[in-house]
């Protein structure tokens, strides 16, 4: 396979590939719309179990230990087997998962909660962005990208929201029937993919285990843009998310407003989604989207510790946020399908993830660790201008816009 991520043709892959692209994100956003909503249940049944913070800690952790050692293996596993049969029985654990906390009343059924959801998850979504990649080709894949992220952030976004409410007005396990109610919707809806969903690819597993998935990263320049444009871009939006509670309440900001700018952030990221193909076109290219989505990203988290109290630039800086975060996920994602054969898609697409999952789990210790000894101001100053000089220096090395060139044809 090439090693450049050029567009190709703008055309769909087959005849029904729009077909497969609703199915898909109707599933995903029920799929996502569980899974946020578990964010906010877990801690609230924690709590009401009187269990202690470090235990809470290792139960809202537990959903990403397993996915972070397996993801390779699974994205081999979503290649061999197709798309469809992953997204319909990884939609049906996830209904498991919360049924495990109403029937086992305790810290077992909660720990095995988050363990079945976060496997069952992170296959629904290697086996969704392994099927969407498979969809188009330039601008046409671009624009099914666009709509599939979009979808899920519209599960992310309205999740947390709806538990909310539910736990208010009812009770902790109201929420988890409905948890687990979403996903067995999404497994129904998996029942109409076309057959070219549930086509497996005949790859050896030579080309989907650890070591084949390292020598990709050394050699091909579309995976290692990929993962560090997606990389960089959840380093901040983690950043942003973990600390601007913590730093804004040290500014006398009520909770209210921190969470409006958190939900301006996300709602900017979804609407960005589904204008990406004709942004990126206005734009200049995909080069010159990368670099202002790179740029822009680590610019406004640095402005953010220096914006103090004042709300509107506040709330234009998380905007800023939002916009270039929304543009490089799917982009990245685009890039990665484009430069690794219809055989290793999914196994490299897993590997992203790992990447994903090692900048959330790095970005709030890393900040943490830097925050406690110069404060705020200058950790939300000094981890930008590092992930911006990383990914300069690869640039040059790579020689992105030049020797590799996103945009020729």
């Amino acid at each position: 396979m090439s090693n450049t991520a050029a567009p190709g043709s703008d055309d769909i892959a087959y005849p029904q590939a729009y077909r497969d692209l609703i199915v898909v994100c109707i599933a995903l956003t029920l799929a996502m719309l569980s899974n946020t909503m578990l964010l906010l249940t877990v801690p609230f049944k924690a709590l009401e179990l009187g269990i202690s913070a470090s235990l809470i800690g290792l139960i809202l952790s537990a959903p990403y230990i397993l996915p972070l050692a397996l993801a390779i293996p699974i994205g081999g596993f979503v290649a061999r087997t197709g798309a469809q049969k992953v997204i319909l029985f990884g939609s049906l654990g996830m209904a498991v998962g919360p049924i495990c906390s109403l029937l086992f009343q305790g810290v077992g059924g909660l720990l095995a909660n988050q363990v079945v959801a976060g496997m069952s998850n992170i296959m629904l979504i290697i086996a969704a962005q392994s099927l969407v990649a498979g969809l188009g080709q330039g601008k046409a894949l671009e624009r099914c990208f666009g709509w599939f992220t979009t979808c899920m952030s519209a599960g992310q976004l309205v999740g947390p929201l709806l538990a909310g409410l539910v736990i208010e007005h009812y009770s902790v396990n109201h929420a988890f029937v409905l948890i687990a109610a979403f996903p067995l919707l999404a497994s129904i809806s998996a029942l109409l993919f076309t057959a070219h969903a549930r086509q497996g690819t005949h790859a050896p597993r030579s080309q989907a285990g650890y070591r084949a998935q390292w020598r990709l990263l050394n050699t091909n320049r579309g995976v290692q843009l990929s993962i560090l444009l997606s990389a960089i871009s959840l380093f901040v939006m983690s950043v942003h998310s973990s600390f601007m509670p913590v730093y804004l309440e040290s500014l006398a900001i009520s909770a209210g407003t921190i969470g409006l700018l958190l939900s301006t952030r996300a709602l900017a990221s979804m609407l960005v989604r589904v204008f990406m193909s004709r942004i990126i076109q206005l734009l200049g290219g995909r080069t010159a989207t990368i670099r202002i989505a790179v740029f822009t990203t680590v610019i406004c988290l640095m402005l953010t510790g220096l914006a103090g109290d004042m709300i509107l630039l506040l709330a234009l800086l998380a905007v800023g946020i939002g916009i270039a975060g929304g543009l490089s996920q799917p982009l990245s994602m685009v890039i990665l399908s484009e430069s690794v054969s219809r055989e290793q898609r999914a196994p490299s697409l897993a590997m992203r993830l790992m990447g994903n999952r090692g900048a959330q789990v790095a970005a709030p210790v890393l900040v943490g660790l830097i925050a406690d000894f110069t404060g705020f101001t200058t950790a939300f100053a000094l981890v930008p201008l590092l992930l911006l000089a990383l990914f300069l220096f690869w640039s040059r090395r790579a020689g992105l816009g030049s020797r590799y060139d996103l945009d020729r044809r």
